[in-house]
Order: C-alpha cells, then structure tokens, then sequence
C-alpha cells in the first residue's frame, strides 16, 4: 500500500470559525515536510484532520487513496504528535510504549529499546512525573518507532534542550534513510530544522500560502554585501528583505532569483552575494503585507 495524502479544497470550521479555507496539496511517500505558519495560521487544525482527530467541514482528505476518518486501515497507520498535557497520566513509560506497541502495526520495540537508551528515557517513572524534555522524548519515541507509514510531529518535541533536539534530528535523518515514510513536521524553529526538510507548506490565515521544494523555495532570494553605496545601486529597484548596515559595509537580503547575470553583476560592483534562509524567506512570506 502506497500511503500518499491527497487534499482538495479542505475546509475546517469551529462554530463561526473558518480554521481551514480550501486548502489542496498532495504528499508523496519517502518525503519529510515541514509545516510552517505563524501562531493560529491552521496547521494544528490541518494535521488534527490527517490524523483524522477532526472531520473535515468540506471538502475531501486521502491517506493511501481512502478516507481516512473512522477508518481503522488507515487510522492505525498514522501516528500524530504534539505538545500533550501530562499532569493526570500515572501511567509508567513502559507501560505506555507498550500499549503504543499494541496499537501500530509497523511498531520496532527494538528500535525503541536502542532510542530509550540514547535518550536516556526512564522506563519506570510515572509519565506526569517525567520532566518537560522527558515528556518531550517520550512523544518522539513513540513517533520514530511506531515506524508508522504517516508520522506527524506538531512542535512535540519543544520541550527538549537543543542538545537533545539535534540528536532527534539526527534519529529522524537515520530512520528516514532506513525506513522511508512520509514526516510531517510542524516548527516554529525554522533556522534550526529546515535543513531537515525535502518540501516546505506554509500557511497564512488558513489557506495554503505555497507548497515547494526546499531548493526552489530557498533560490527565490540571495544576500549581496558589499560598500553601502555600491549595495544601494545594485539594489535599487529590486524587492529587499532585509537591510544591516556597520560602518560603511552594507548587507541587503533581496528576493529575487539569483541569476548568473545577477551574480556577474553583483561581481562588478565588488559585491559578495551568498544564499537567504528559509526563515528569512518565511518572515517576508507572512509578514502580511503584499
């Protein structure tokens, strides 16, 4: 079974609230996707619907060519992650891992064995008395090693020190190349994980803003830098993100395709250019002005 997500002209209210407007993507397998939005853009809203948490109030979702709600083929084979309150869960880490075990076909308790230990996860302390972090590992955990054809991680793993985070990211890269399968990776963190990503979706109040590769989205823009007059001449006409200037050296991010023109250009004029960053790109996208 191949387990591609089909989406065309998804809608979610909540009373007079419209969370999702018409939004329509398609995701293949053996990708992992980042989900991007600013604070209350949907994305919590759009992954609950995948994972089938929420009925869509219009149009159609499909996870491997079927509906996905209410349905346990499918159901079963989508593991949905997020920041989770655990103040009334006395149940023990073990104990939890392995009811996760009962419930997801694809799970490795062996794999999950060799990620307790990395992360040092202790299996015998209550959930509510674990740490923020320890909680956070627990959700990752229970995401990598279900080993689950649909794994989504909506910001789960924000509770963990950016030590831990890397070797998560780490895990993630490794597992990937071991057992493909589609990630969908909800973040605020967007310098830090975006090297993660094969495509990026971002959405702005609702609506899907873009969907793209991540080395076509990152080559929209470059950064030129160089003397301040010289960058203000080379600049003059051109879409600019962003502006620093130190003394008599000035840095400009410019949204605009690099050409080999361009660079020629900017090689005249004794200017440096080099790449923009996703969240440079992901500011200017969402900034809410045209």
């Amino acid at each position: 079974m191949v387990f591609s997500i089909e989406v065309n002209n998804l809608s979610l209210k909540y009373k007079n609230f419209e969370a999702l407007k018409n939004v329509s993507f398609n995701l293949e397998n053996e990708k992992i996707y980042g989900l991007l939005g600013r604070n209350g853009a949907g994305k919590t809203s759009l992954l609950s619907v995948l994972a089938s948490y929420r009925n869509p109030s219009g149009g159609t979702v499909k996870i491997a060519g079927e509906c996905p709600f209410e349905n346990p083929n499918i159901m079963q084979n989508v593991s949905f992650h997020f920041e989770t309150d655990y103040h009334e869960e006395t149940t023990k880490v073990i104990n939890m891992l392995k009811a996760v075990g009962k419930y997801r076909p694809n799970y490795d308790a062996e794999y999950a064995e060799y990620l307790i230990n990395l992360f040092n996860l202790p299996l015998n302390k209550p959930v509510n008395k674990l740490s923020k972090g320890m909680q956070s590992v627990l959700e990752v955990t229970m995401g990598l090693a279900s080993r689950s054809p649909v794994t989504i991680f909506d910001e789960s793993y924000l509770g963990m020190d950016a030590p831990t985070r890397m070797k998560f990211y780490d895990e993630l890269l490794k597992d990937q190349e071991r057992n493909p399968r589609i990630f969908i990776l909800s973040t605020h963190l967007v310098s830090e994980m975006d090297y993660l990503f094969d495509e990026v979706l971002i959405l702005q109040e609702g609506k899907l803003l873009l969907h793209e590769d991540y080395e076509s989205l990152t080559s929209r823009g470059f950064s030129a830098t160089g003397y301040i007059n010289n960058v203000d001449k080379f600049t003059d006409g051109r879409k600019i993100l962003n502006s620093q200037q130190l003394g008599n050296t000035k840095s400009v991010m410019i949204y605009e395709e690099k050409t080999e023109d361009i660079e020629n250009e900017a090689r005249k004029m004794g200017l440096e250019t080099g790449p923009i960053s996703l969240q440079d790109l992901f500011i200017h996208l969402t900034d809410g002005r045209e």
